[in-house]
């Protein structure tokens, strides 16, 4: 029996599931810096406790520079306390339902590729969009051809459960290696 701990902080939604042999267990929406009391949440409402897990999996991107920089330091964290091998997965594999659109900030999105593009950029035409950058320029999207679900369909949120499948690569969760499609904001200093 292999029981996993899911989770994805690159969005504005961050997400954590518990997945045993391939089967969901339970999974929470929450921030960020939440992720590892919801995680624990889970364990507890499950009658699992962290030694019972097998294995992690974490979103590796694209998406906000701080938070996957803040999953992928819990899962080497939990991978060093719990000697669990861990394993990254693209956080646009999180989405069901459409193709996901993240926000980027600065005018932009992450989009399949993956890339960063500004919305109008994008070739969207005839496709259902999903995620918090296709909320954000709904507008953009619409006026070419694509389909936004209303603000409210479960489409725009990731599920960490669904990146369990693309978990293919086990290893030391100090391997696991972030998604980043530009540069970060901050600039070091210079003295």
């Amino acid at each position: 029996m292999k029981t996993i701990l899911a989770f994805d902080t690159a969005t504005s939604v961050a997400t954590c599931a518990l997945v045993r042999d391939g089967e969901l267990i339970g999974e929470r929406t929450t921030q960020a810096r939440a992720v590892l009391a919801d995680a624990d949440a889970l364990l507890r409402a499950s009658g699992l406790r962290p030694r019972d897990l097998d294995a992690l999996v974490v979103g590796t991107g694209p998406g906000s520079f701080t938070s996957i920089r803040m999953g992928l330091a819990t899962a080497r964290g939990l991978g060093v306390a719990l000697d669990l091998p861990a394993a990254g997965v693209s956080t646009l594999l999180a989405f069901a339902g459409g193709e996901p659109v993240i926000d980027a900030k600065r005018g932009e999105v992450f989009a399949g590729g993956p890339v960063v593009a500004r919305p109008e950029e994008l070739d969207v035409a005839g496709r259902r969009l999903v995620g918090d950058g296709a909320l954000r320029y709904r507008d953009v999207f619409e006026a070419a051809g694509a389909d936004v679900p209303p603000d409210d369909d479960p489409a725009h949120e990731p599920r960490a459960h669904l990146l369990v499948p693309y978990a293919v690569v086990f290893g030391s969760a100090d391997e696991v290696e972030p998604t980043y499609l530009r540069n970060p904001d901050a600039k070091p200093s210079v003295l």
